[in-house]
């Protein structure tokens, strides 16, 4: 492995001048190739889609290297790669589709562990079609949830099962291969949120076998879009609201309006961006993918193993990320002060660490958390050890 953090963290302007990101699963901070294609994107001739004019084709090469690089990064087809304005956005379109073949008897599966933006939009999809929902648990204590706890609310009545790929909350990645096969053993539609999961693991819509997907780029050095992509056939038949006269084809029949051009510019440069983290890397850009994002995660485990090391050091700190497979994320509360004040004295350091449920509020509540949520901890691939011994010793301070 050759991953050179410092040369990764002198592409990240907003790091000069001294800040700490811990707030990557909130957002990522973006590399200068990300800022500069975007910017070169609007500073050349740009229009809608078109071949007649240089600004039309500007638009259409932006748009098809866009969904090719998405592909890459999801394992998936680009012909079957949809933009939109979030992932919260796509999922209420898909959901409000779907719904068009739900009757009551049927069944909607949603689970506690998810991001509020996974659950939602399933839920007023479901109440509207007369469709019953049904809440998959998962065990507060570890943070687990397993097939076991699936198997207890999918029957053959279900027709959509919704699942996190990994808790945005606490960290928790399932066994989604094992999950989704439940899903599919009684037909059911199943959709993975991995907005959570791709900014940590490589992600490969194929391998993982779910019908649809959803992510977010600026969870992965990108600019702020939704994106869902999709298995062969799962959304073919699919008739989505859409203006008359706008395209039928699939992916466009699912983009309402025109796209945000200078923002696709952005996802080829971020994907060559993160193919390109371990430098030893070689190959396709999908190979460079496997081997950087692979060397990604080790460095973001490690630093969130330095982290965990340090907390039994600092009292009256509980530690709620428990599950055996996990991204390096880690929610904290404390027995002697909020978990906002502690994000309002690192802030005050320059150390973005928030505090709150983060839209798991499902989760929040199952932990006995309600609304104030912890303190959330993430890491991305342009944080270093020096910024993990800074953090601890905020908190010691913040806790002393």
């Amino acid at each position: 492995m050759a991953y050179h953090i410092e040369r990764i963290r002198s592409e990240i302007p907003a790091l000069a001048g001294g800040p700490a990101f811990f707030d990557s699963p909130g957002g990522t901070q973006l590399p200068a190739p990300v800022i500069e294609a975007m910017v070169a994107a609007m500073s050349a001739p740009l229009s809608n889609r078109t071949t007649l004019t240089e600004g039309g084709r500007n638009a259409e090469r932006i748009t098809i290297e866009a969904r090719a690089a998405m592909a890459d990064l999801l394992g998936a087809a680009p012909e079957r790669v949809v933009f939109g304005r979030s992932a919260t956005m796509l999922t209420f379109d898909l959901a409000r589709t779907l719904a068009f073949g739900w009757a009551p008897g049927d069944e909607v599966v949603v689970t506690r562990l998810d991001h509020d933006g996974n659950i939602r939009p399933w839920v007023i999809a479901a109440e509207r079609a007369g469709a019953t929902v049904r809440f998959c648990d998962f065990d507060p204590e570890s943070g687990e949830l397993t097939p076991q706890h699936l198997r207890k609310v999918v029957t053959e009545d279900t027709v959509l099962v919704a699942l996190p790929g990994a808790s945005n909350l606490i960290g928790t990645v399932p066994d989604l291969p094992a999950l989704v096969r439940i899903g599919h053993e009684v037909a059911a539609h199943v959709h993975i949120d991995a907005v959570h999961l791709a900014a940590h693991r490589r992600v490969d819509l194929a391998a993982l076998g779910a019908d649809t997907l959803t992510t977010s780029p600026y969870k992965l050095c990108g600019p702020h879009l939704g994106v869902l992509t999709a298995a062969p056939d799962a959304i073919d038949e699919l008739r989505p609201d859409k203006l008359l006269p706008s395209p039928d084809i699939v992916p466009e029949r699912f983009e309402l309006g025109t796209l945000p051009y200078e923002l696709l510019a952005g996802l080829p440069a971020v994907a060559d961006w993160l193919a390109g983290l371990d430098d030893a890397a070689t190959g396709t850009r999908s190979e460079r993918l496997d081997v950087s994002l692979a060397a990604a995660e080790q460095h973001e485990d490690a630093l969130a193993m330095q982290l965990l090391e340090a907390l039994p050091d600092l009292p009256g700190v509980t530690n709620l990320s428990r599950a055996a497979d996990r991204t390096p994320t880690t929610l904290l509360i404390f027995d002697e002060i909020s978990a906002a004040e502690v994000a309002q004295q690192l802030a005050g350091e320059r150390i973005q660490a928030p505090a709150g449920h983060f839209y798991a509020w499902e989760a929040s509540h199952r932990l006995g958390l309600r609304d104030a949520g912890g303190l959330r901890i993430g890491f991305a691939p342009y944080n270093d050890a020096a910024e993990v011994e800074r953090l601890v010793r905020a908190l010691a301070t913040a806790t002393s």
